[in-house]
């Protein structure tokens, strides 16, 4: 670093290494700080499923996928019913495929496109991914790529508690607080606040997403909301406050993630009651407040060998069943008894949806589809709903700046990821899968681009 400190400072060890390294590469010197000693398995990146959407990248050309960022941006306005920001969504959906090559040929980071079953929202297979499927993995590239940077370095734990900025407006420097509680301040010209959301912070949770504050919450406990609170003293404009990402496939008993890919390959929900209560296949996010909303707030995931075997690619679902949190049965009968559920429910529900498999009757939720006839062994899973990340955050422009409340851009001040507005619109119902890491990769990506 040079005497006059990094031309970059970013907070958050997790997608905002892309902004390190790519910055870096652009010749520029980068101090990441870093809160948790434990970023690489307890951040929201790693903590992922590692999905990333790439509309347009040569995966998809080789698999003779067409797909085109305006498919993208279109399949984002109606996931979100028109509510999400249109301008920020063209950005991203515009860097994806770029983002997911240079991935590949710059960090040498071996992705491969998912076409085994389709996320619910998207018109096409563009969600990009890594062996395992799992969000550890991806940064573990990230970091080594990262220590392998002379131009890059990682301070940790440590936490950017406030910005410094000059008489006209502009970043001048970074304030960090190291775990003794002194504090030191770094000279700068740029600042990524890649700091994720307020998830961490029941106060806001309960303030802003009453809905789901009665849910576990199942990321870092470092998002905490730093950078809505920071940006807050510079002047900076925050919206979509209510946007989040739940999941209503966490296992009660493994505290893990099951995944809705058991869902879309033709699994069910079923409540303590044993019966069904809406389409699963209008996605994971908007799910968990419905599961939320059930007696006891649990639910059943079943299943069959088939998708037991498919969704084994998973190291989330392998993590929850090596943990013994599959129960199997012979039939929906002995399902029934194993599961604590009432025999005749689950029997007619196994039934009714064999049938809307096999074209014989419309399910009366309006699900279409399945992707095959459930039939026996059956393994069930016990769920809870739970709250992965919010989605919104500071107001950003296409190059990930900050923006003031009156839309002037705060010069030097960058956000992404859950630190800045995402593309998911108001709610939980306009989350699209991978709506949580291409903020947090694209929008440091852009950032480090125009700097």
């Amino acid at each position: 670093m040079s005497e006059n400190g990094p031309d970059l400072v970013v907070a958050g060890a997790g997608g905002g290494l892309v902004a390190a390294l790519r910055a870096a590469e652009r010749g520029l010197d980068v101090l990441v700080v870093e809160a948790s000693e434990h970023f690489k398995r307890g951040n929201n990146t790693a903590m992922s499923t590692a999905m990333i959407p790439g509309a347009g990248s040569r995966w998809q050309r080789d698999a003779g996928i067409g797909d085109t960022p305006q498919n993208f941006v279109d399949d984002v306005m109606r996931k979100t019913k028109g509510t999400a920001d249109e301008r920020l969504t063209a950005a991203l959906a515009d860097v994806s495929a770029p983002l997911v090559e240079w991935l590949a040929d710059h960090l040498r980071i071996p992705l491969e496109l998912v076409t085994d079953f389709a996320y619910p929202g998207h018109s096409s297979f563009r969600c990009h991914t890594v062996e395992g499927r799992h969000g550890s993995i991806l940064l573990d590239y990230l970091v080594r790529a990262a220590n392998a940077e002379p131009r890059i370095d990682i301070l940790v734990p440590a936490r950017l508690t406030d910005i410094s900025i000059d008489v006209d407006g502009a970043v001048n420097g970074a304030n960090v607080t190291l775990p003794d509680g002194t504090t030191e301040s770094i000279p700068t010209r740029a600042v990524l606040l890649a700091t994720n959301g307020y998830g961490a912070n029941t106060d806001m949770v309960s303030e802003h997403i009453p809905e789901i504050s009665a849910a576990r919450y199942h990321g870092s406990e470092y998002s905490a909301g730093d950078a809505l609170t920071i940006g807050a003293r510079l002047g900076a404009k925050s919206k979509y406050l209510d946007a989040y990402q739940g999941h209503a496939a966490l296992s009660k008993k493994a505290k893990t993630l099951v995944g809705w890919a058991t869902v879309m390959h033709g699994g069910i929900v079923l409540d303590l009651d044993g019966r069904r209560f809406g389409d699963e296949t209008t996605g994971y996010s908007e799910y968990a407040a419905r599961l939320a909303a059930q007696r006891e707030s649990e639910g059943w995931i079943v299943i069959d060998r088939p998708i037991y075997d498919k969704c084994l690619a998973f190291t989330d679902f392998r993590q929850t069943v090596e943990s013994g949190a599959a129960t199997w049965a012979d039939s929906s009968a002995e399902l029934a008894d194993a599961t604590g559920l009432p025999r005749d429910a689950v029997e007619q529900e196994l039934a009714a949806v064999r049938g809307y498999a096999r074209g014989e009757g419309r399910d009366p939720f309006g699900r279409t589809s399945f992707e095959h006839v459930l039939g026996a062994p059956y393994a069930a899973i016990k769920i809870v709903p739970a709250l992965f990340h919010t989605q919104g955050g500071l107001v950003v422009d296409e190059h990930a700046r900050v923006l003031r409340a009156d839309d002037r851009p705060i010069d030097g001040l960058f956000a992404s990821g859950g630190a800045a507005i995402g593309i998911s619109g108001q709610g939980a119902a306009g989350y699209l899968a991978g709506n949580g890491l291409l903020p947090a990769l694209g929008l440091a990506y852009l950032a480090a681009s125009f700097i």
